[in-house]
């Protein structure tokens, strides 16, 4: 089974990847070494702390034996194909982990030849980013349902893979507050809101941060300057200031944890106060990352 975005997994893999990365979260003895004998391969192109750590940690842990390959090491880099790379590592490798700055279809060229291909992150989603944000809630409420979340700052990689994973579960209610010009795909957001509306939730996009829900259970931001990217305005910081995430903007959602994917940039995306103080976890999410990469490559080699 390959994980290039979330629509992939059906909604019982979804539902059984969460689960079992919360039970993961809350014991982490609670596994054996399903993926003995296997060989992954973790292939990063752009940089990596905590998706490369969790994936290597994961497989390691599950048993299997990996591979690192970082941005230099393949003969990509002399003007191999792609898919012949993809057809030498597929006749070598049990799975691979990759991220990429390109589009999906560079995934889709891999999974042709590779028996597992598992994307860390590409140019429109981070899915994995996604399944450790529902795992990250449902160790935190009991729940992936009937929670209300406002996301606030670029509509980005984080941001397609947050709205895709919420809408899939009952009840659930997201308000993307994205700089003007900086939204979410609207393809991507009309399906979002699709998903919602059959699950009983909403997925409703704004412009500014004004009238935050009182009642909301968690606020989320991302870096300012996604990774790998750069944005052509070069005035593009003052559209971005109005949605840093401060004490003022937090406190508008006194009932709300912090989540933020890292790397977080203090005093640009969100402030010392916000993410160090009591009301973050932020750090608890990335830690969560190891245990939902343990459930996706469980699942992925069930």
């Amino acid at each position: 089974m390959h994980v290039i975005s979330l629509r992939d997994l059906g909604d019982d893999d979804l539902a059984w990847i969460v689960e079992r990365g919360a039970k993961f979260a809350n014991d982490p003895t609670s596994h054996g070494e399903p993926l003995r004998g296997r060989v992954i391969g973790v292939y990063f192109s752009r940089t990596s702390t905590r998706t490369r750590t969790a994936f290597t940690v994961a497989a390691l842990r599950l048993g299997a034996k990996v591979i690192a390959y970082g941005p230099g090491d393949l003969q990509l880099n002399t003007g191999e194909t792609l898919a012949d790379t993809a057809r030498v590592l597929g006749g070598m490798l049990d799975g691979i982990v990759v991220r990429t700055a390109g589009a999906p279809e560079e995934l889709h060229t891999l999974a042709e030849h590779c028996p597992v291909v598992i994307n860390a992150m590409s140019a429109d989603e981070h899915p994995t980013q996604g399944l450790a944000d529902l795992t990250t809630l449902q160790v935190r409420f009991g729940r992936v349902e009937h929670l209300r979340t406002v996301y606030v700052g670029e509509g980005n990689n984080t941001a397609v893979a947050l709205a895709l994973a919420l809408a899939r579960f009952p009840g659930n209610h997201l308000q993307l507050r994205t700089p003007p010009g900086y939204g979410l795909d609207p393809a991507v957001l009309a399906e979002a809101r699709s998903l919602a509306e059959r699950t009983g939730g909403s997925v409703e996009e704004r412009h500014d941060v004004a009238d935050l829900p009182a009642d909301a259970d968690v606020v989320y931001t991302t870096r300012w300057q996604t990774t790998g990217t750069s944005k052509p305005d070069p005035r593009w910081r003052e559209a971005f200031e109005p949605f840093r995430v401060d004490s003022a903007l937090l406190d508008a959602c006194p009932g709300a944890v912090f989540l933020h994917d890292l790397p977080a940039h203090r005093g640009e995306d969100v402030t010392a106060e916000v993410l160090d103080g009591p009301r973050s976890i932020a750090f608890t999410q990335a830690r969560h990352k190891l245990h939902s990469a343990m459930a996706v490559l469980e699942r992925c080699f069930a």
